[in-house]
Order: C-alpha cells, then structure tokens, then sequence
C-alpha cells in the first residue's frame, strides 16, 4: 500500500476499493440505460474540497499529466481556428490535409467565424458542447470565446484548451492536451477533474488519481493543509470519500 512522498496521507487501498466500487455500480446500472446516457456519464471525477477560497484564481485550467490518457485516437476532439482577415493562419482546408497527413486525433476544424454565425442559440451550443469530448483553440482567439459558447461548456468542464498554431508541432501539442486531466482553480471552494473512463482498466484509474491528486496538491495554497476532502465519482453516482481532514476544534482554555 505505498504512496508517493507527495501523497502521506493517502492509502491505495483506500482508492482502488473506491474505483471498484464505481465500476460495479457502472456495470449494474448499464444495463437500463440508454446508450446515449452511458456516453454522457462514463467518466470518473476527483472532487477536490478546499478549506478556502483560493485568492488568485484564473479561467483557464492547469493541466496535469496522467500516466493513462482519458481520451485516445478514438475520442471525438474539436479545433477552433482563428479565420479572421487580419490573422495570418493557415486556410482550414490546409490544416484538415495537416492532421489527416500526420494522423492528428482531430476530428473537427471549426472556424472562428463559423462559431460566431452558426452556434448563436443555446441549443446549438449545447448540442456542440456534447459532440466532442475535447475542445482546442487557437491561443490567438481564445479571449474571444467566454462570449461565443456559453455557459455549458463551463458547466461541463469542456472549455478549449490553447494550441499554438504558429508552431509545426501541432501534434505533439494535441497528444499532451490528451494526456492531461484538467484543473480549475476559480471563485469557489470545489473543483471536479476528470480521470478516467469507466472502460479503462481498474489499476490505470486508480495511477491516474494518483497524478491527478500529486499534480492538484502543488497547486493548492498551502498544498495538503489547503485541503478539506477528496472525494471519486461517477456522474450519476454518490461520492465516495477517499481523504477527509478531521474539523478543526477550537480548545477552550478554563482557568
């Protein structure tokens, strides 16, 4: 049951009996949902609780490394070009010959100006948001996106992450997105995470919990001391606690 020096207060046991437990109920239930559902709700989540709200907080979320991707070849992955007149990006059809060339795990190139035009209704950001499992965008027109997709992409954790189109690694740069869980540090005490699939392998969940939670640690104020509970999940599933901080008792000195 040994742990990274990083994670002290942490048993493996303690995840894997967790992991398992969300696989079994996973498998229980699969049988009367529909294949739609089970496509929205085949992640497994890391709840972080913090014991504060953080100070300094950003939009964008940082990125840990995971030993086993959430999402491969496989995986339905959007990229959001800047086609404006000013900018000087390659043409669309250019690129789409790129990541067909290079085998690029790249499913959609969406021009900028086609989001502004064509995803204007809630509806039609909504049915975006659940197409793809993965949003890109070129860095140049990120700060245009808070007000082109809406609230559900933040309420799905789905916002794009930044890729630089100016540099010719573009794949390398769309395999690392793949391979990171994402981490939001915003106004609030709870943070959720993606970390695995309900798909994968028992073992491959419970190292990427254990990234994920090492990763998230070295970028909490006060690292372990600004946690409160850690808990794994599945969308529709209770939360099952695998770290939680006694309460804080405050000592009444008679005398």
């Amino acid at each position: 049951d040994a742990v990274p020096p990083c994670l002290p207060w942490l048993k493996t046991s303690t995840i894997a009996s967790a992991v398992d437990a969300l696989l079994k109920y996973k498998a229980k239930s699969s049988s009367k949902e529909s294949f739609q559902l089970l496509h929205e709700e085949e992640y497994i989540y890391l709840n972080v609780s913090l014991k504060k709200i953080p100070t300094e907080t950003r939009s964008n979320p940082w990125r840990i490394p995971l030993s086993n991707p959430i999402w491969g070849a496989e995986s339905q992955v959007c990229l959001i070009i800047d086609d404006r007149p000013q900018t000087p990006t390659p043409p669309s059809d250019h690129l789409k010959k790129l990541i067909k060339s290079q085998n690029i795990p790249v499913s959609k190139v969406l021009k900028i100006s086609k989001l502004k035009s064509d995803f204007k209704p809630y509806e039609s950001r909504r049915k975006l948001c659940g197409s793809y499992d993965l949003f890109l965008v070129d860095r140049r027109v990120i700060h245009l996106l808070p007000k082109l997709i809406g609230k559900e992409f933040f309420k799905k954790k789905k916002l794009p992450l930044a890729v630089d189109l100016s540099k010719k690694c573009l794949k390398s740069q769309v395999n690392k997105a793949l391979g990171n869980a994402l981490f939001y540090l915003r106004t609030g005490t709870c943070s959720v995470m993606k970390i695995g699939k309900v798909d994968m392998e028992k073992e491959d969940i419970v190292q990427n919990v254990m990234d994920a939670i090492a990763g998230a640690v070295q970028l909490i104020p006060k690292k372990w001391e600004g946690i409160r509970s850690l808990h794994l999940k599945c969308s529709d599933s209770v939360a099952l606690p695998i770290y939680q901080t006694l309460p804080e008792m405050k000592l009444k000195i008679q005398g």
